[in-house]
């Protein structure tokens, strides 16, 4: 299963994993690009065996719908791609009351990786990959005091803690799991030009002018979802658990664009149990998980 697959990242992961001849299941949000993205990737990997199931992971209402359909059509998972997110130039509220950027980039893939691990257990050997960022290390801490950033938001303050929630969300359950055969790892896709950021204010569109005359040194959908593809799928990373992959650290262009994927040490906040575990906390207490592992 792969998050977010209607385009960008996740669209190129999960052709790639068909291409493999791996049956796939896309999550989109819209049925119409759900749609022409199973078209894609069918014609393009020659494998009948790509579903898309429809959810909009910003509510956890539906969330809750796509782990009941995929558990009623499906046994087991084996690999599960939590690659959905978004960027918010300007605070917004779900229909959970809660901020958008930490509910569909840490609240999501919290609430749908636990409710789907029945079926993971089932399929073990079975794999969870989380793409986060290199934005998770920069000075970023979990605000605990605001972690609806009521107070105050910033929209790349907002997009890091994001992303440092997700580190510490596999670290912590990668020691859940431990014994169980399934194993959680996250990944840095990459400066990848995604077009996924959401862009509302009037510096908003300035950053996205910035980004368009960056486009000629970013990573393609394809190249950035390379990272995810090879943590999913490489007999290399058997049995690897608890790690942080991205490419190994080659700066220049267009060098880094085909750099080894390695796993490599994440940020010190990342890697601070005491935060994971009352992150931990929170997040069922969030979401009403409650038969999360322990």
């Amino acid at each position: 299963m792969v998050t977010g697959a209607s385009r960008g990242i996740g669209k190129a992961t999960a052709a790639a994993l068909a291409g493999m001849g791996a049956p796939v299941v896309l999550v989109c949000r819209d049925p119409e690009r759900g749609e022409a993205a199973q078209s894609e990737i069918r014609a393009g990997s020659g494998s009948e065996a790509v579903e898309f199931m429809i959810a909009d992971l910003s509510s956890q209402r539906q969330i809750r719908q796509l782990a009941s359909d995929f558990r009623s059509k499906h046994d087991r998972l084996h690999v599960l791609v939590n690659n959905a997110g978004t960027y918010e130039s300007e605070r917004s509220e779900t229909e959970d009351g809660l901020e958008a950027t930490f509910a569909v980039n840490h609240l999501a893939p919290f609430l749908l990786t636990n409710l789907l691990l029945p079926a993971l257990v089932a399929g073990a050997p079975s794999r969870i990959v989380t793409v986060s960022s290199a934005g998770h290390g920069y000075g970023t801490k979990i605000d605990f005091d605001d972690l609806q950033a009521e107070r105050r938001y910033g929209a790349g303050r907002a997009y890091s803690q994001s992303k440092l929630a997700n580190v510490l969300f596999m670290y912590e359950l990668a020691r859940r799991l431990e014994g169980t055969g399934v194993t959680a790892n996250c990944v840095h896709p990459g400066a990848v030009d995604t077009g996924f950021l959401r862009y509302k204010s009037v510096l908003g569109m300035v950053v996205r002018g910035l980004m368009a005359a960056a486009r000629p040194v970013l990573l393609s959908a394809e190249q950035g979802a390379a990272t995810s593809v090879y943590v999913a799928s490489s007999p290399e990373v058997d049995g690897v658990t608890g790690r942080y992959f991205r490419k190994q650290e080659i700066a220049v262009w267009p060098m880094g664009f085909n750099a080894p994927v390695r796993a490599v040490e994440s940020s010190k906040q990342s890697r601070d149990e005491l935060v994971a575990r009352r992150l931990w906390a929170v997040s069922e207490a969030l979401t009403g998980v409650r038969q999360g592992v322990r």
